[in-house]
């Protein structure tokens, strides 16, 4: 875990922004993550390429927090 974490770090703020910007959003209209976090919050995610489709989109926003919260941790 501590060595994703030190990953994560190490990455570039730029990188995972465009990450966000394009595989996070796309496709654009309207954006899949939204679509996917509606269906798993109605309770209607339930093929397997519906998983597929919300850890595809959803992984550089994960990445996005993380980085984030180590961000702020480590300038308290």
């Amino acid at each position: 875990m501590k060595n994703l974490i030190v990953w994560i770090n190490q990455l570039d703020w730029g990188l995972v922004v465009m990450l966000c910007g394009t595989l996070g959003l796309a496709p654009f209209a309207p954006p899949h993550i939204i679509e996917k976090l509606g269906m798993l919050f109605r309770g209607s995610l339930i093929k397997p390429l519906d998983w597929f489709d919300l850890f595809l989109h959803g992984f550089p926003w994960v990445i996005l927090i993380i980085k984030v919260v180590i961000f702020i941790s480590n300038k308290k």
